[in-house]
Parts: C-alpha cells; sequence; structure tokens
C-alpha cells in the first residue's frame, strides 16, 4: 500500500468512531462559535482523502486506539464509497472555512457546518453514508468507474443488517 492511497477494505466500526468524532467536534464549533475547529475538521478530511488514516490524527487515535478496543464483529465495508464520502467531507469543510475566513459568510459557514455534524451523526449513530449512497449511485449510473455497491445504494439494505446484528 503506498502512503497516498485509501484503505480497501475498511473496517466500518473505526469509520463509525470516526465519525463520531467528527460530529463531536463540529458540535463543539457550531456551540461555541469556535469556526478555528472547523479548519481543524477540513484537514482531517483531506488528510483521509488523502491518505487513509495515515496523516489523521482522528483517524489514527480511532484505528489504532479506540477500535481495536471495541468488543464484538467488526465488519468490513468497500474502502471507495467511504473514500468519496471523506472527499465530500472535504469540500464541505473546506467550503466551510473558506466561508468564514476568506468570504466573512459566516452563516454560510455554519449551515455547512450543521450540514456535516447532520451527515456524520447519520454514519455514526445509524450507519448512515449519504456520501456512500451518492457514490453507488454515480457509480451505477457509470460516472464513478468502481463497483457498484448494492449495500451502499440501498438504505433499507442497512436496516436488514441492524436487525440481523442485533
Amino acid at each position: 500500500m503506498t502512503f497516498f492511497s485509501f484503505p480497501n477494505p475498511v473496517n466500518e466500526t473505526a469509520v463509525r468512531v470516526t465519525a463520531t468524532g467528527v460530529a463531536v467536534m463540529v458540535a463543539a464549533a457550531l456551540a461555541f462559535q469556535r469556526p478555528e475547529i472547523l479548519v481543524i475538521v477540513a484537514y482531517g478530511f483531506l488528510a483521509r482523502v488523502v491518505a487513509g488514516p495515515r496523516i489523521s490524527p482522528l483517524a489514527l487515535l480511532s484505528t489504532r486506539v479506540i477500535t481495536p478496543r471495541i468488543p464484538g464483529h467488526h465488519r468490513l465495508v468497500p474502502g471507495a464509497p467511504k473514500r468519496f464520502a471523506q472527499g465530500l467531507g472535504a469540500v464541505a469543510s473546506g467550503g466551510a472555512v473558506a466561508a468564514y475566513y476568506a468570504l466573512g459568510w459566516h452563516v454560510v459557514a455554519w449551515s455547512l457546518a450543521a450540514l456535516i455534524l447532520l451527515l456524520a451523526t447519520l454514519e455514526a449513530t445509524l450507519r448512515i453514508c449519504v456520501g456512500c449512497i451518492i457514490h453507488a449511485q454515480l457509480a451505477k449510473r457509470g460516472v464513478l468507474a468502481t463497483p457498484v455497491c448494492e449495500e451502499c445504494a440501498d438504505v433499507r439494505l442497512v436496516r436488514v443488517r441492524q436487525g440481523a446484528s442485533a
């Protein structure tokens, strides 16, 4: 595996732990009106897109410290949809930082932060990865040259999977 690669498959538990960290950081940024936290979030997303967990402190904490201590079965899921989702997070968080600092559009920045909080919370709590769903739809239409992950494309399968593992 090269430095500039993304793992495939990825541990879904680690993904959900990372999403929890993102949600906590963005919630803190919103609650305390601290835009500098969004800079940290944006760096994390960009780092994960570029090199997987290798240079993202949050992903390193998730993959090397927290996830190994969580008992139970750790499911592996396709990496490409998760990398795509990280890319969307990088665009949204980078957009929030640019809106706040470069353009002075504070309402836009906080709105993007709220969207990131919502999407990270869906991943962390319900295993719903909106970026993965978008990735699957784009792959199905031939826009992306990656295999279609039916599970990623169909939120109903998440419910079936949760019912089977509960």
